[in-house]
């Protein structure tokens, strides 16, 4: 190997052995995380900081800490992974003081100060608006399907299962006509004994599953699932998936994010409202501008934002059944103000009549007896008259469609922020996504890789060095 750099022999002994701290280089991610959480009163975010007077002496939360975040933020989540890295790893020794858990360790400190973990997320965004960086209170939110534990296969809906039980059911009807058949014809005893163990194996999968109906039916929602029993299957691209659903409040600027949920609910249609008031608290600001995209779309979520001083900026999801029919929208329709009428495409008025209780909420109603007349009232309604209806708060939907209107790239912008949180996470966390189960635990896992996202977002920002000062200051 003459020619080519020659490496140290591996059983040659060194005079003055070099220092740990020698091998970690100055602005080095892993001398953020250990000033940031020697910056932290983990006594008062729940954290056991005191040691058991008898048996064996525990880790200090510090240490498991530590060695949690510099996992997640170098894409090592499994606890068994992160109990060898820590025994390999010079970074990791430097920063635990060559402390090496088991894994059972790692794995239970994180089962057991779920919300603690999730308090030292929120305490970075708070490091971050003491920085200056939220000064615009201006956030993107959204909602992403992340896969949990559980698979398809192992969630169970009434649709779902009324198919399975179906098949079964033919599957055997099937297997005995096979046996009749075979019992006419008297075939070899070993055919005839592998269709009597198939049928026993069905009728034994067919008990199974109407005990899991039983199950499914007292469940939320009418909806089991057997590893996760908190996962549930939502829509989705593709074909759906078995799992959670992340809302994050993004900041339009610097791409942090500022706040985050974890839910089961499928749908965003009734988390507008949560997460602007999550993140307008996370960045204590009197006033914040919120975008979100059509699925949040919900009258009484922008009644909620404006009562708290939170200016939506979203798209009014367009499912008129008249303009399906060719027939003239509910935007071709004026409501004037000061008469309180609505102007029809043919220049009538429509006037208030009643009011009628539609879902919980008061409705005004509107029609004129003259459409009866109109020219083109083919165009309008295919009834007697073309009524509107007025939901007595529904001045907040029009002030909130007139800041989208004078906001065009409003939905650009939503785009370009919550798109790359997400993207980021889920490369982070491969195809499986989340390790834990149940609701709990999957939110502590959630609020990791965000505290790691925005610790890595932060860095890029200011640099290693920068930002060490700044969280030592």
């Amino acid at each position: 190997m003459s020619g080519f750099i020659q490496g140290e022999d591996r059983f040659q002994a060194t005079l003055f052995p070099e220092r740990l701290d020698d091998y970690v280089a100055e602005d080095s991610s892993v001398r953020v995380i250990d000033v940031f959480i020697d910056e932290l009163d983990l006594s008062g975010m729940g954290f056991k900081t005191q040691p058991n007077e008898t048996g064996r002496p525990a880790y200090h939360p510090t240490t498991m800490l530590k060695l949690f975040v510099y996992g997640y933020l170098n894409r090592v989540h499994s606890s068994r992974r992160l109990e060898r890295e820590a025994q390999r790893n010079v970074e990791l020794m430097w920063l635990t003081g060559r402390l090496a858990p088991d894994f059972k360790t790692i794995a239970d400190f994180r089962k057991d100060n779920g919300e603690p973990i999730r308090l030292v997320c929120r305490q970075f965004v708070i490091l971050c608006r003491n920085l200056n960086l939220f000064a615009n209170a201006f956030v993107a939110i959204d909602g992403s399907k992340f896969k949990a534990v559980n698979n398809r296969d192992r969630n169970f809906t009434r649709a779902k299962l009324k198919r399975r039980i179906a098949e079964a059911d033919a599957t055997i009807e099937h297997y005995l006509q096979q046996l009749a058949e075979a019992d006419r014809l008297e075939p070899a005893e070993d055919k005839t004994r592998s269709l009597e163990d198939k049928v026993a194996s069905l009728k034994k999968e067919m008990s199974r599953l109407k005990k899991v109906e039983a199950r499914m039916l007292k469940a939320p929602g009418q909806q089991i699932s057997l590893t996760d029993p908190d996962a549930r299957s939502m829509k989705s691209r593709g074909s759906g998936v078995v799992g959670y659903n992340v809302q994050t409040a993004v900041d339009t600027k610097h791409h942090m994010i500022v706040a985050h949920e974890v839910t089961n609910q499928g749908s965003d249609r009734r988390q507008l409202a949560n997460m602007a008031k999550q993140a307008k608290t996370a960045l204590a600001a009197d006033e914040l501008t919120v975008l979100a995209d059509r699925g949040y779309y919900r009258s009484e979520e922008l009644k909620d934002c404006e009562e708290a001083n939170i200016a939506t900026y979203l798209p009014k999801p367009q499912t008129s059944g008249n303009q399906a029919k060719g027939q003239f929208g509910r935007d071709a329709f004026h409501y004037i103000v000061e008469d309180d009428e609505y102007e029809c495409p043919a220049g009538l008025r429509l006037v208030y009549h009643t009011t009628k209780q539609d879902r919980g909420k008061a409705v005004r109603c509107y029609w004129t007896y003259k459409c009866r007349m109109c020219k083109i009232k083919a165009q309008c309604t295919s009834g007697v008259f073309r009524k509107m209806t007025r939901w007595e708060h529904e001045a907040v939907l029009d002030r909130a469609q007139a800041r989208l209107d004078r906001s065009p790239d409003a939905m650009r912008i939503r785009r370009a922020t919550v798109e790359h949180p997400f993207g980021t996470l889920k490369a982070w966390m491969g195809s499986t996504h989340f390790l834990t189960r149940t609701l709990d635990r999957v939110s502590t896992e959630m609020s990791l890789h965000v505290l790691a996202y925005n610790m890595k977002r932060m860095m890029n920002i200011f640099g290693p060095k920068t930002l060490i000062e700044a969280i030592g200051a």
